[in-house]
This record gives structure tokens, sequence and C-alpha cells, in this order.
């Protein structure tokens, strides 16, 4: 559970589901105390665009934004090949009207635009132009960043697991300043000056 509101993290998983996207975060938030439960659109078995079979916790009607600290929705081909992930990005906007975080990556941020999502937040994604194609009315709010953090809405193209993840530790609390930026570049960078900063602070 989270360490700080006593509440999980909710992962989707759902067919399609691209798999090195979340595992910065995931493992990160595992590592440092944080229950992670996923939620399919049942709770039938998934498998991801890597061929892993998932089974669900629990099923997304079950799902509700005060019984979690944050929903993660990776990116997935369903995104863009058809409607089925749609009540994941309706759930989203419950969290959000909740005032409950969700972090989304690659299609997923095309879920959210195609339900107004980002009309109104600043957001990043894979390229401008994928989003635009969505016919959303937010492209001027749109961000050149590896991720971005609006409130509680958190957006990163397919390219960032890291920076994506880098952006959820913050929202929650997990790690913040000197410590934050070290698990960046140890991760990202592969900068080996990193790993001495987070060893003394216990982060490793």
């Amino acid at each position: 559970m989270n360490t700080t509101t006593g509440k999980p993290v909710h992962l989707a998983v759902y067919d399609t589901l691209a798999d090195w996207e979340t595992g910065h975060a995931t493992a990160q938030l595992a590592r440092t105390g944080h229950e992670i439960l996923t939620v399919g659109p049942t709770t039938a078995p998934v498998r991801s665009i890597g061929g892993l079979r998932i089974q669900p916790d629990l099923a997304l009607a079950d799902l509700r934004p005060e019984d979690s600290a944050l929903l993660i929705l990776p990116g997935a081909d369903l995104w863009d090949t058809s409607d089925d992930l749609a009540p994941f990005a309706r759930t989203a906007r419950t969290f959000l009207d909740a005032g409950v975080p969700v972090a989304a990556i690659c299609g997923a941020t095309a879920g959210l635009a195609r339900q107004g999502l980002l009309d109104d937040r600043d957001h990043t994604s894979a390229i401008s132009f994928y989003l635009a194609a969505t016919g959303y009315a937010g492209g001027g709010r749109y961000v050149e960043a590896d991720a971005v953090t609006d409130g509680p809405l958190i957006t990163a193209g397919p390219t960032e697991p890291v920076a994506f993840a880098r952006e959820i530790l913050r929202l929650l609390g997990v790690y913040e300043g000197e410590v934050l930026d070290a698990w960046y570049r140890l991760f990202h960078d592969s900068d080996p000056a990193a790993y001495g900063v987070l060893e003394k602070a216990g982060a490793l």
C-alpha cells in the first residue's frame, strides 16, 4: 500500500499492454513498501505485447478512486485499434474528478485525449501529431518534455519509462530533491556518481 495514504497503487493491465513502460515505476514503488494491485477489464488473464500472461487482482468495475493512491495506465496497441480500453479512460476521468492521481504513458495518453482529459492540462506523449490525430482540443497545452505532471495527472511518451517513473515517485513522495535526481541519473543515464547518493540515502 502507499506508505503515505495507506492505499494501494493500481496498475491497469489489458491485452497488448507495453511491458517496458511501467516496470521502473512499479518495481521501485514495491521496493519502497507500496502495494501494487493489477486491474483488468475483468479478472480474466490478459497477455502483454511481450507475451506475458497476467492475472488481474480485480476487475475495472470494482475499482473506486477512494480505494486507490494512483491509477497507472500503460500503453497498448488496443488504445489505437479499438474502443476496448475506453472504459479505462472513463475511469481516469472519475479518478481525476475525485482528486486521485492518474499516470498515463504512450497510447494511454491518446485514450485520455479522446475523453477530453488533456484539453485543459499540460501534457506530453509520443509526439504532438500523434495526439492531434485524436481530434482533441488540447494541442496548445502539449509540452515537448520527457514527462509532464500537471496537478494529479502525469503523462509521458513510450520511450520515457524512467522519466515516467520519476514523476510517479515524486508525486507519491517516495523520493525528492537530490535523491530523486540521483535515482533518475542512475537508471536513465547510468551515472555511477548517482549510486553513491542513493546508497547514502538508503534508496537502493
